[in-house]
C-alpha cells in the first residue's frame, strides 16, 4: 500500500492547495507549516506554470505572483526541503507535464523522492500518455494520481484500475474556482470508481465552505480546497499562515464533525 493510501484509511481526508513561491519562498514554507500543524492530511502544492489549464482566475493570478517572486521548479524543491527542516507532512505536486518533462522524468521523480513528494497530480496527463512517466513514478515510490470527471463516462473503469495513492474526483465540468453548486451524478461517480478500484477517493474544485467540505468528504474519502486558500494567501500576503491555519481548522472540524454541517458559511 502506498503512503498516500495509507492517510485514508482511518478518517476523511483534507487537502488544501497552494502555489509555491506565492507571495514568496518564506511564506510559502510558512503557509505549509501552518496547513499541516492546523489538521492537513496531504498539502498539494502546485508548481507554477504559464499555461494552467484547468485552472482559474485565481490560480493564475498566484502564478503570475510566483513568477514575479522568481520561481523555478529548483526554487519549489528547494521550498519542500526548507519545510522537511520542520515537518514530515505529506505533500503532493499539482504540475503540468512539461514540467517533469524538461527537467527529466527520472531527474524529477528522484528528487521528489528524496524530498518526500508522493505523488504528482498532472491534469494535463492522459490516461492514454501516463506510459511514459508511470513505470518512471513507480521506481521511486511517487504515485500518479489521476483525474476522473463528470465526463469520463467509459474511461472510468480503465483510469481507476491504474490508480494509486487515490484518485481526484473533479466535482463540476469547467475550470478551478469557487462555486456554490457541483455536478448532480457526484454520488453516482463515486461508486462507479468504487466498483473497479479500493483506492480513495478525495473530490475537489469549487469547494470553498465548511459544509461543502463535509458533503464531499461524505461522498467520498477525503475533501481538496485550492481557490479558496489561495485567495487568502492573495489577500493577506505575508501574514497569510495564520488566516490558513484558522481555516483549516474550521475545515477540519466539519470534515470530523459527528454530525452534517449546518448551513454553509462563506470562507
Amino acid at each position: 500500500m502506498s503512503k498516500l493510501r495509507e492517510i485514508f484509511t482511518d478518517h476523511k481526508a483534507f487537502i488544501p492547495f497552494i502555489v509555491a513561491d506565492d507571495p514568496n519562498f518564506a511564506t510559502t514554507v510558512a503557509n505549509v507549516l501552518a496547513l499541516a500543524d492546523s489538521g492537513a492530511d496531504i498539502v498539494e502544492l502546485g508548481i507554477p506554470f504559464s499555461d494552467p489549464s484547468a485552472d482559474g482566475p485565481v490560480i493564475q493570478d498566484a502564478d503570475l505572483r510566483a513568477f514575479a517572486a522568481g520561481v523555478t521548479p529548483d526554487v519549489v524543491f528547494d521550498i519542500v526541503a526548507t519545510v522537511r527542516e520542520r515537518s514530515s507532512v505529506p505533500i503532493v505536486f499539482l504540475t503540468y507535464v512539461n514540467i517533469p518533462f524538461k527537467y527529466g522524468y527520472a531527474r524529477f521523480c528522484q528528487r521528489c523522492q528524496e524530498l518526500g513528494i508522493l505523488g504528482l497530480v498532472i491534469p494535463d496527463l492522459p490516461y492514454e500518455e501516463r506510459n511514459e512517466l508511470a513505470p518512471i513514478a513507480s521506481r521511486y515510490g511517487v504515485d500518479l494520481i489521476p483525474l476522473i470527471t463528470p465526463t469520463s463516462a467509459h474511461r472510468v473503469q480503465k483510469i481507476a484500475e491504474a490508480a494509486t495513492g487515490f484518485i481526484y474526483v473533479v466535482s463540476a465540468l469547467g475550470i478551478t474556482g469557487q462555486r456554490d453548486e457541483f455536478a448532480h451524478n457526484l454520488t453516482n461517480l463515486v461508486a462507479q470508481i468504487r466498483q473497479y478500484t479500493d483506492v480513495p477517493t478525495a473530490i475537489g474544485f469549487g469547494i470553498h465552505t465548511p459544509a461543502q467540505a463535509r458533503e464531499m468528504s461524505d461522498l467520498a474519502d477525503g475533501a481538496i480546497i485550492g481557490s479558496a486558500i489561495v485567495d487568502l494567501v492573495r489577500q493577506h500576503g505575508t501574514a497569510a499562515p495564520r488566516y490558513l491555519a484558522a481555516y483549516t481548522r474550521e475545515i477540519r472540524a466539519a470534515i470530523d464533525a459527528e454530525e452534517p454541517a449546518a448551513a454553509a458559511k462563506p470562507a
